[in-house]
């Protein structure tokens, strides 16, 4: 027995009402069984009882055994003086708070077969434990939790997002700047990018709006990327050392350092993912009057929205993919792909955390239409659900089984998850689909 399934079986008042009994045999009535604490202290507060017609307003504690009170020092804990009611499994001893007052405890009683269904999800092998039965549970029901488990995403990203922005003195063309280069590394190379960012800051980029050379003068120099010991081959590229030059210039002015050029893997990826490639389509997007950020929050289509962020690396990578070798020509584009992954992760998160700060519904909800016009993901997490018989029609669905999969799957947290939780509602026999539209 877990005490997070007693918890569970509290919360939603699944046992039976009719024989929850104080000490003397009288029957106690839950008004409120009080509001779930994960914290430290009891673990429910300000619940209400009626207890021989008697009104009760207090904390509930839960345990297994009774005796883990004790075991638990909560009867020296002047926190848990509060207690109207201990609920257990089982009754093995009375206990007293830190004033030396008794403390009703009432074991529950309830259905074996939840027990059994939840020990038979928690101790399933697969990683998404349901998904033998998942499909069975009505699509509507599925897809309003999952939209619930999006807003936690988005709302999970928010506090990197805000520890980024306070860091930045609350400048959000900073913080937006920093956050899509991180994810301009695409994992391989998300610390160099960042790291880039810090080193570089977009108020000097800022002053450069209007000349994309300087940009990417800039971002490669501070990249380390024109270190002349680094491409040896494009020490007698113009183009190469026209940036040397340029750079030389600008780091001058704004005394700029640059990161070490040897930070900056290339091994094990796609040429069309090279990091020389990216730092200019970065420059792209960043070389636009008015700020991107601000450019982002008037975007009001996904078509607006793309635009801003499928770019083509400048000229010279035509026929290139490093410094100083020619390759076989054709225009490198960040590719719709690539934009998608910039949108999910950093752009529309964004979005919605600016809403957030603003206190704006409107610019939420914006975020949240932007993530439904998105295609659906493809990756491995989303084929485990497509074999569960779960498909996804956009990257709000897709994001929602990415954080279902990963924040509740993987831990086992199926009692605080809504679809586990009906599933373990319904007991071991499933009933017909449209018996199962209850709320979350």
């Amino acid at each position: 027995m877990k005490e997070e399934f007693l918890h569970y079986l509290w919360k939603y008042s699944l046992y039976d009402p009719e024989k929850l009994f104080d000490s003397e045999g009288k029957l106690i009535i839950v008004i409120n069984p009080g509001e779930y604490n994960h914290d430290s202290g009891p673990d429910f507060f300000n619940a209400r009882l009626i207890i021989d017609n008697t009104e009760w307003a207090g904390n509930v504690e839960i345990h297994i055994r009774s005796s883990d009170f004790d075991i638990h020092s909560h009867n020296i804990d002047p926190a848990f003086d509060n207690i109207i009611l201990h609920v257990v499994a089982e009754n093995d001893k009375k206990v007293f708070n830190s004033r030396g007052e008794e403390i009703l405890t009432s074991s529950l009683v309830y259905n074996p077969e939840l027990y059994e269904k939840y020990i038979e999800l928690v101790n399933n092998p697969f990683i998404i434990a349901c998904q033998g039965e998942v499909n069975k549970l009505d699509a509507f029901y599925i897809r309003h939790w999952l939209g619930s488990i999006v807003i936690e995403r988005l709302r999970e990203k928010s506090e990197h997002i805000m520890k980024i922005l306070s860091v930045t003195g609350n400048d959000w063309e900073e913080t937006f700047y920093r956050l899509l280069s991180r994810y301009f590394g695409f994992r391989v190379n998300t610390e160099p990018f960042e790291m880039l960012a810090s080193a570089l800051p977009f108020r000097i980029i800022r002053k450069h709006s209007d000349s994309r050379f300087q940009i990417e003068a800039l971002l490669y120099g501070t990249a380390g990327m024109l270190d002349e010991g680094l491409f040896k081959e494009a020490l007698n590229d113009r183009y190469y050392t026209d940036l040397i030059k340029e750079y030389k210039i600008l780091s001058a002015k704004y005394s700029l350092r640059p990161v070490h050029g040897w930070i900056w893997k290339f091994s094990r990826l796609r040429p069309a993912n090279f990091p020389t490639l990216r730092i200019s389509q970065l420059a792209a997007m960043l070389s636009v009057a008015g700020g991107i950020f601000s450019r982002t929050l008037e975007a009001g289509t996904i078509h607006d929205l793309r635009n801003l962020f499928e770019v083509t690396a400048s000229e010279y990578w035509d026929n290139h993919f490093v410094f100083g070798k020619v390759s076989r020509s054709y225009p490198k584009n960040t590719g719709s792909q690539a934009t998608d992954i910039l949108l999910i992760n950093a752009i529309i998160p964004s979005i919605f955390v600016f809403g957030k700060y603003r206190d704006s519904n409107e610019i939420c909800e914006k975020a949240i239409t932007f993530l439904e016009n998105i295609d659906p993901e493809e990756n491995i997490i989303i084929k485990e659900w497509q074999s569960a018989g779960i498909d996804a029609d956009t990257a709000f669905i897709t994001q929602g089984l990415i954080q279902l999969r990963n924040s509740y799957c993987k831990k086992r947290r199926c009692l605080d998850c809504g679809i586990g939780n009906k599933l373990l509602m319904l007991g071991r026999n499933l009933k017909r689909s449209e018996d199962l539209m209850l709320e979350p």
